[in-house]
């Protein structure tokens, strides 16, 4: 069947109303609310620079800085995965009621995580005007960056999404690999202190790429050519593909297993 301008608008209104209700449910009862998007990241950078730039000495300029661009960025990844990895489990009682396309639930995941990160910037924000960092003209392409992670973390979501309705064993390993994809990107250490082959290694990491092209156009003023673009591009357009394949495949069997 055809994909019409009424399925269209059908979709986008449903969508609207999941991340509606995800934004009331998560800041239902909070004393802070939406404070808490901002506080959240300036507290774990406190804690993190204290402890990586006293205890373990990381000589790394702006290092607070340094550090809050690199976690907010890999928190957007790691919350909307891990939230994407049950998006099809916990949507399970509407999937079995109505007929709705089962895509939108691993796609409001990360929609919601990316309006969370949208507001955690204002704590980026916060810690760059006490660094008296000033953003030169190249922080015009964050929009761009945010939509190469939006396509890399909506294909992650699908892949999970499809795979836990069939192994449910997925969320829990998918959380062991996000503890290690944690450590193996460069965020609260420079990419100088490992050893040339897993520096040759830490090429074929996403996150790495994203990580560093967020601090080039923020912190070091430095203009992303073009081979970083495709790079990052790249890995978010196969990544979206690959997903896409695989959720249409298997979603039509999602009603006998959730």
């Amino acid at each position: 069947m055809a994909y019409t301008r009424d399925n269209l608008k059908k979709d986008a209104f449903i969508l609207q109303m999941l991340v509606s209700r995800d934004f009331k449910l998560k800041y239902r009862r909070s004393f802070l609310g939406i404070a808490w998007s901002i506080l959240n990241p300036l507290l774990m950078m406190i804690v993190m620079a204290a402890v990586f730039s006293h205890v373990f000495r990381f000589d790394i300029p702006n290092f607070p800085v340094y550090l809050i661009l690199g976690m907010t960025l890999f928190s957007l990844m790691s919350v909307s995965t891990n939230a994407g990895v049950l998006s099809i489990i916990n949507a399970a009682p509407l999937i079995k009621k109505i007929r709705v396309n089962k895509l939108l639930f691993p796609l409001e995941t990360v929609l919601f995580e990316l309006l969370n990160y949208a507001l955690s910037l204002v704590a980026v924000i916060l810690v760059m005007l006490y660094f008296q960092i000033t953003p030169t003209i190249n922080i015009l392409f964050l929009p761009l960056l945010l939509v190469y992670v939006f396509m890399f973390c909506t294909g992650l979501s699908l892949i999970l999404s499809a795979l836990s309705v069939f192994f449910r064993d997925m969320i829990y390993l998918w959380g062991v690999v996000i503890i290690a994809w944690t450590y193996t990107t460069p965020i609260f250490y420079h990419i100088d202190l490992l050893e040339p082959w897993m520096q040759k290694v830490m090429l074929f990491n996403p996150m790495f790429h994203y990580v560093n092209y967020i601090r080039e156009i923020t912190l070091w003023g430095v203009t992303p050519n073009l081979t970083n673009n495709l790079i990052c591009f790249g890995a978010a357009l196969i990544t979206l593909i690959i997903g896409l394949l695989v959720f249409r495949k298997t979603e039509k069997r999602f009603i006998l297993y959730v």
